[in-house]
């Protein structure tokens, strides 16, 4: 931050794509700029060319934002498209991403999730007005998708997509996290496929609207920094900086993921005896948790139902004492 603001008298106006230094430092860049009377702009931050940030903290402010999810991470993306398309494993995807340099020789930041949950706490931020740092967001990769559970997703209506996703309501709060999830194949966001990203959002107004477009690469970044660039430079000729400030001027709870309910895809391999769906439908009915289908191939259970994170890791734990028999 130092690097920033400190070493310029008078204090300069900051441009960054650097979705790290405005996941972990926002605050005190926005304080600081506003303390010296310039600009802090990050529109290339979150997804690449894409046009979000501005739309989040101007066009969109007539809104009561109550949903914010998407693809944010073009590295992910490609392989678990690939992974639908061509049938191949994690490890053979990852390889070939990092062939075509959309994966980093450590590609840990990607496919933990740790990149699209920086995003996500930014995109949060703005469309519910409070802050979100990196430590108030659930966080889950991809590494331990299978080719057979997009084979499942595939034949139950569903892809296979590593989302960002944003809640906010009255009664359970700001709910931030990122997983994978199943989306049904007719939702918007389930054709954004390879190196894309997109954003999609829900307000009470517009309803909802999706932003698509390229995440990453030198041209589409070097738009959004560019145009922030231009927008700073207008700035400086009319001698108004800051018009729009930070816009976290609320102080929101959030809801633990423990407590956030869902919907959930459960696999379990079992042995193909009488009696096993009947143990595992006990073991999830004595939690309170409905079964809303299941589906059994040969040695296995898929089960899809509603709950919440807590009860669905009892279930598992009796489901596995109840099968040995």
């Amino acid at each position: 931050m130092n690097i920033c603001f400190g070493p310029w008298k008078p204090a300069k106006s900051v441009v960054t794509a650097n979705k790290d230094v405005v996941a972990q430092f926002g605050k005190d860049m926005f304080d600081s700029a506003e303390k010296n009377d310039v600009d802090f702009l990050f529109e290339a931050s979150v997804g690449g060319g894409i046009p979000i940030i501005t739309p989040l903290k101007q066009s969109l402010t007539a809104n009561r934002i109550t949903e914010i999810m998407g693809i944010v991470n073009g590295t992910t993306n490609y392989m678990l498209t690939k992974m639908t398309e061509c049938g191949s494993d994690y490890d053979t995807v990852l390889k070939e991403a990092q062939a075509k340099g959309y994966a980093e020789a450590n590609p840990a930041a990607d496919v933990d999730g740790l990149d699209a949950a920086r995003k996500a706490a930014i995109l949060a931020s703005l469309a519910f007005n409070t802050r979100v740092e990196l430590k108030d967001v659930s966080i889950e990769g991809i590494t331990k998708i299978t080719p057979d559970d997009i084979d499942y997703a595939k034949n139950l209506g569903y892809v296979i997509k590593l989302l960002a996703v944003g809640k906010d309501s009255a009664a359970n709060g700001v709910d931030v996290r990122v997983h994978p999830v199943f989306l049904p194949k007719e939702h918007p966001l389930a054709a954004v496929n390879g190196v894309f990203n997109a954003i999609y959002v829900r307000g009470n107004a517009i309803g909802e609207a999706m932003f698509y477009g390229q995440g990453a690469g030198s041209l589409p970044t070097a738009s959004a920094v560019v145009s922030d660039i231009i927008d700073a430079s207008r700035d400086i000729v009319n001698n108004t900086f800051g018009r729009v400030r930070c816009t976290c001027y609320e102080q929101k709870s959030f809801c633990p993921m423990e407590k956030t309910e869902s919907s959930y895809y459960v696999r379990l391999l079992v042995d193909d005896k009488p009696g096993v769906l009947g143990y595992v439908a006990t073991a999830f009915g004595d939690a309170g948790v409905s079964l809303r289908s299941v589906i059994r191939p040969s040695g296995m259970l898929l089960i899809m139902l509603r709950s919440w994170p807590s009860r669905i890791r009892w279930c598992m734990r009796k489901s596995r004492r109840l099968l040995r028999f």
